[in-house]
């Protein structure tokens, strides 16, 4: 799920969504981010109807708030319908009840993944696949990939959710097909991190996101390489297409400092990891 999710439309038809869910009138549209938008409506009743039997900390409670307040006077929700009479200028048209809905359902879904990550998240961080709280757990990382508020931030995360993957292969080895779904959850994690935070750096002309990437695959191939070692590993073949793959992010990273540091612009040709840049001057 990306920030287009709070594009106007999106939010607009998340608010149809919701009131059809809570009883509402159907409205006989269809929109092609449906299945994306009935996924987050489904976490939001889910939610409310089992709700977690967690006590969530007060300095969470307060930041949430403060969010919300600071997110309902930016966009003027529930604001009373004003008209330009004795003011220097014209004021913006008043909210519309279907827009004011609209940015209502926002609301509705940044507080619905925010206490999914502070009480279900609590509940379900340690399922497994097969589990029945596994769900939601991937539930909940999809959420705050909905929150996070930077590139950066989306691009840490993700390859946080690839050592979770990582975590739970290590329980289903001698499973083989499970296994492998497990390391094709994890490399797909792996290179949407790996993308979002080599295109801030090509962007930007700055490796400092590199530096997370790094992190990353210094800890993770030795976590991955281990796997090989022990005597019921499921599959070693696919292991060694993972270990593959965070070479590959490791030489793209190492490739595009290089292109940083001597003064090239931001590479046009890009792939599943990113920016590809070309070789400096003195290395061609």
């Amino acid at each position: 799920m990306d920030s287009d999710l709070f594009s106007r439309r999106r939010a607009e038809r998340f608010a149809q969504l919701l009131d059809e869910a809570n009883g509402g009138r159907r409205h006989h549209v269809r929109s092609r981010a449906d299945d994306e938008l009935t996924a987050l409506v489904a976490v939001s009743r889910r939610l409310t109807a089992d709700r977690p039997d967690v006590e969530v900390d007060a300095e969470f409670r307060t930041g949430l708030r403060a969010m919300l307040v600071a997110t309902v006077e930016r966009e003027g929700v529930g604001a009373a319908a004003k008209t330009a009479t004795g003011v220097r200028g014209s004021l913006l048209p008043a909210m519309t009840g279907r827009r004011a809905r609209a940015r209502g359902a926002i609301l509705v879904g940044v507080a619905a993944g925010a206490i999914a990550l502070s009480g279900i998240s609590a509940a379900s961080e340690n399922a497994l696949p097969g589990d029945a709280l596994y769900g939601m757990k991937r539930s909940t990382e999809r959420a705050q990939l909905a929150l996070a508020s930077s590139d950066i931030s989306r691009g840490q995360l993700f390859l946080d959710f690839a050592r979770t993957r990582l975590d739970e292969a290590a329980t289903v080895r001698d499973d083989r097909l499970g296994f492998s779904a497990v390391l094709d959850d994890m490399d797909a994690d792996t290179r949407q991190g790996v993308r979002l935070l080599t295109t801030v750096a090509a962007q930007r002309s700055d490796p400092a996101a590199l530096d997370a990437v790094d992190t990353f695959l210094g800890g993770q191939r030795r976590v991955v390489s281990g796997l090989l070692d022990r005597s019921d590993h499921a599959d070693r073949d696919r292991t060694r297409r993972s270990l593959a793959l965070l070479d590959a992010a490791g030489q793209r990273a190492d490739a595009l400092r290089e292109a940083i540091a001597c003064g090239l612009p931001a590479p046009a040709a890009s792939d599943a990891l990113g920016p590809a840049p070309a070789a400096c001057p003195g290395d061609r």
